[in-house]
């Protein structure tokens, strides 16, 4: 997949591996140089939700997102917006991911419960047929709330492009504990997890939000082709470094 080059604060750095196209930069400025098609979006991106005022959302995600705010991960970028320009944003990735969907293609968008209304209607603004929210089940690894509800929930927004294709069943509440499968991000999702949503996909899986590529490990496990974007450079190289690996084992 070729790419244009744009003017951007990022590299626009591209790596190919064995069914694996890695990209280094702004998704907004990358996706139009991709032609696609991809069989699925499926993607976790900031959520700009760890604050009300404009102070809040400036700080640091590991102080937003953590409980005790120390972290071995370096925080992600792309966390300040307020919950308008999030809306637009969203809308803007979408429409691009949109268009390099194949027919019945599926959107899979992760959200938390405050990100929730605006998610759902983004993708109906891209384009996408909305149908439906999915639940992860974080089980009790959760964070707990004295006097309240644990936070024990994060939400899958998915959608299609026109008809739904395929003939696989799958399942509407996904109950994984956060740490199952390592974690290499601050927010990583587990492995298991995201292995059960690539298998409801087809063979192309776009991700313009790849983190620590935890998608890509398992489209790379399932034997599909996975196209990552990331705007960190040192999110881009752990992910970099970890197919590599997936690579060399497929390759045993």
């Amino acid at each position: 997949m070729a790419i244009k080059k744009s003017k951007t604060l990022f590299d626009n750095s591209h790596v190919a591996l064995p069914s694996v196209d890695l990209y280094r930069g702004d998704c907004l400025a990358i996706l139009p140089g991709l032609a696609g098609p991809f069989d699925a979006v499926v993607t976790d991106p900031p959520y700009s939700s760890g604050g009300q005022s404009k102070g809040d959302r400036a700080r640091g995600t590991g102080d937003k997102y953590l409980n005790s705010g120390a972290t071995k991960f370096p925080d992600f970028l792309g966390d300040t917006k307020d919950q308008r320009s999030y809306l637009h944003w969203s809308a803007l990735w979408m429409s691009l991911c949109f268009e390099r969907l194949a027919e019945g293609g599926l959107m899979i968008v992760f959200s938390d419960w405050r990100q929730l209304p605006v998610t759902t209607d983004a993708m109906q603004a891209a384009g996408v047929t909305w149908r439906g929210i999915a639940v992860w089940d974080k089980t009790g690894g959760a964070r707990p709330y004295k006097g309240g509800f644990r936070s024990q929930a994060e939400y899958i927004v998915w959608g299609s492009k026109g008809p739904l294709q395929g003939e696989r069943y799958s399942p509407g509440v996904f109950k994984v504990n956060p740490q199952a499968g390592g974690k290499l991000h601050q927010v990583g999702k587990p492995l298991p997890l995201m292995e059960d949503l690539v298998a409801a996909c087809g063979p192309r899986i776009l991700d313009p939000f790849m983190g620590s590529a935890t998608t890509g490990l398992a489209a790379q496990m399932q034997g599909k082709h996975f196209t990552g974007i990331e705007a960190s450079r040192h999110y881009f190289e752990v992910a970099l470094q970890r197919l590599k690996k997936g690579a060399g084992q497929a390759a045993v």
